[in-house]
């Protein structure tokens, strides 16, 4: 009797389609999602402190953050499984938020903590993998100095919010605040609800500035 074959692992998918992002995010949109923000803060503030204090394996422009990858590894790692980790078990809403709120599979998954007055330099995420995806942005803590730079406009995404991000073109962050910003980052398979769900988004948010763009292309804070 011959063994079944295993699952094909969904990015292998050869059905699976690249996104054409310029097209249905642009820069960034804003999702018609409510967020439960005094309850994740604080689902997020009692995870064990012994899980911050590096990088999760990000590297590159990623050098001033701090992460906790609750699903997968940082794509420097290599063709890990991309799986839930240990720390998504503390952290039940936001089991909930990936699996249940946005529709459609979740992928990677992280906390990304921005430390204060960081810069995360102009970049572009390449690969199939960010091809086949999209990325949510949920900013957990912020403040108006912090400024998301995404396809020559600068956005303000505040506490609560549920964003689409475009990190398939130019894309940065530069902090003006003295504070940790810290954002739930998350990458979700495409899928048709959620296309429709980006579509029926504030598209058209983002304004041009540019000395946060000269900032964010140089990496300088100062």
């Amino acid at each position: 009797m011959m063994t079944p074959a295993p699952p094909m692992h969904p990015m292998n998918d050869p059905d699976l389609p690249a996104v054409d992002k310029d097209q249905l995010i642009g820069g960034c949109v804003r999702l018609p999602v409510k967020i439960d923000l005094d309850r994740l803060r604080q689902e997020v503030a009692r995870l064990p402190p012994s899980y911050w204090g590096t990088r999760g394996g990000r590297v590159g422009v990623h050098q001033p953050t701090e992460g906790v990858f609750l699903r997968g590894y940082a794509p420097i790692e290599g063709p890990k499984p991309i799986e839930d980790r240990e720390p998504l078990q503390h952290l039940p809403y936001v089991q909930s938020l990936i699996r249940e709120l946005i529709p459609a599979p979740p992928m990677r998954c992280l906390l990304a903590k921005l430390l204060p007055h960081g810069v995360i330099r102009m970049h572009v995420d390449n690969g199939e993998y960010f091809l086949r995806t999209l990325r949510i942005h949920v900013p957990i803590v912020t403040d108006p100095s912090v400024s998301m730079f995404c396809k020559d406009r600068v956005y303000r995404m505040q506490a609560g919010e549920t964003w689409a991000l475009n990190n398939s073109t130019s894309h940065g962050v530069y902090s003006a605040w003295s504070e940790p910003r810290l954002h739930l980052i998350c990458d979700f398979l495409p899928t048709p609800a959620l296309c429709d769900l980006i579509r029926a988004g504030e598209h058209d948010l983002g304004i041009v500035d540019a000395d946060i763009e000269q900032r964010v292309r140089i990496g300088a804070a100062q």
